[in-house]
């Protein structure tokens, strides 16, 4: 190995021991990227425009990414404004009798929307309108935002299907087609979520009965939302055209759905027709209820969803181009040709020493997956899984389209906001009202079993 080799390999040892210490890994991969850079380039020059087509090569991979993010989160203020957003939820709490019944409700509805809208919007959407309706009907809190978490957090994120941005995150660093991982990161996803799911009700079936046998059965959580993940509407307007948007939006939703298996329509051909989707209900609903100032406050609708979508994934991109760095094809964009896979030459030495196939691989980037997962995020690892189940499938798609959808599995399970107490799940907590702690400890066992279940599937079945 080389001693850029070196400098990266140690880049990636201080990345994951950044994420054990609940740290930001920025610095590190800024620093480990400008280091490789100044030794391959031999310049301080070339060592500073390494850093920035790093940062360029990740957004061009990854841009697509963004804007889907931001025309979902625009599309859905712009009709919150006329509560169309809550009239979509409200007629499933009619059917909240039980508390399994409404367990099983605020999972399928938090998994729906999170599949269409990620967990962000739709954990305080259903957590407002669906969990109280859930506790009046027996369900404690906690077991609410166990079912949200899990679901949205978990499951949906955890897949991705729909919007498909952890897939071609994972799928882009190994180099292999998006479809490969989007296979099967849909069944590991559901192993793990059904698992998680199941096990989290029966391990808190004591706590349901003495919820019921004490009768506590309401809460107010108006005073535990967080105000940071509610959409800001003063007041409602244009509501005469909510029920119009509802069935505008479930028609159109579906249509997207059904052209995706009918037109075999897949990766970013179907992020165009989803994102294009939802800028033209974003503008039908902006004209309805604005008329001609439509015309100004679609920016604002938009401007924001571009906020939403750089402050939740803009700090991935300077980590993923180190990581980039390490994929054969990438780093050409950033340095230039001549320049070495650096991640793929380790991996193809670790290859030598650890079978690609087998449960000692697969639970090794199952764990790597976790650790990146630290950091509380979960997507800022999914570079690395990638290229690294890449380099250790030595070519093999079926072997690196396995690893790296049980790498995203671990990543996004940990950090995506199920058992770190410092990413996301504390809005999930916040907005139920319960202790963050508490929620990662209950979550935790059935998690893990969750993983250890649909990991030894990928390996027996997938590899």
């Amino acid at each position: 190995m080389t001693l850029a080799h070196w400098i990266y390999a140690i880049g990636t040892v201080v990345v994951i021991l950044t994420m054990i210490l609940r740290r930001n890994v920025l610095i590190p991969c800024i620093i480990s990227t400008f280091l490789i850079g100044l030794i391959f380039k031999g310049s301080l020059v070339g060592a500073i425009a390494t850093v920035f087509n790093a940062n360029m090569a990740a957004l061009g991979e990854l841009g697509s990414i963004f804007v889907i993010i931001a025309l979902m989160f625009a599309m859905l203020k712009s009709l919150s404004v006329t509560g169309a957003d809550e009239m979509l939820v409200a007629p499933l709490r009619k059917f909240m009798v039980t508390p399994l019944i409404s367990y099983i409700i605020i999972v399928l509805a938090t998994y729906v929307i999170s599949l269409f809208f990620w967990p962000t919007p739709a954990v305080p959407l259903i957590g407002a309108l669906l969990v109280p309706a859930a506790i009046k009907s027996g369900l404690p809190p906690m077991v609410g935002a166990m079912a949200l978490a899990l679901a949205g957090q978990g499951m949906a994120l955890s897949g991705d299907m729909i919007i498909q941005g952890a897939p071609v995150l994972s799928a882009k660093a190994a180099g292999i087609p998006v479809s490969c991982v989007i296979n099967n990161v849909a069944i590991l996803s559901l192993i793990t979520g059904v698992v998680a799911l199941v096990m989290g009700y029966i391990m808190m079936k004591n706590e349901i009965i003495k919820f019921q046998n004490e009768g506590l059965t309401e809460i107010d959580p108006s005073g535990k939302i967080d105000s940071a993940m509610q959409f800001q509407t003063e007041e409602k307007r244009g509501s005469n055209y909510a029920p119009f948007l509802v069935w505008l939006l479930i028609i159109s939703m579906t249509c997207v759905i059904i052209s995706m298996f009918v037109f075999d329509i897949k990766g970013g051909d179907a992020s165009a027709l989803l994102g294009g989707t939802a800028i033209l209900i974003m503008t039908i609903a902006t004209l309805l209820v604005d008329g001609k100032n439509g015309l100004d406050i679609i920016a604002d609708h938009l401007t924001d969803g571009l906020v939403f979508a750089f402050k939740i994934m803009g700090q991935i991109l300077p980590i993923a181009g180190f990581f980039f760095l390490g994929n054969p094809e990438a780093v050409v964009s950033i340095m230039g040709e001549g320049a070495p896979g650096y991640l793929f030459d380790i991996g193809q030495m670790l290859a030598k020493a650890i079978p690609p196939e087998g449960f000692f691989s697969g639970f090794g980037m199952l764990i790597l997956g976790i650790i990146t997962g630290f950091d509380g995020s979960g997507f800022s690892g999914l570079p690395m899984t990638g290229t690294l189940a890449g380099a250790m499938a030595g070519g093999n798609q079926t072997v690196a389209a396995a690893l790296a959808s049980i790498g995203q599995m671990g990543a996004i399970w940990s950090g995506g906001g199920t058992i770190i107490a410092w990413s996301s799940l504390v809005a999930v907590a916040g907005i139920v009202g319960v202790p963050v702690l508490d929620l990662v400890r209950k979550n935790f066992i059935p998690v893990v079993v969750g993983m250890i279940v649909s990991t030894s599937v990928a390996v027996l079945f997938l590899m």
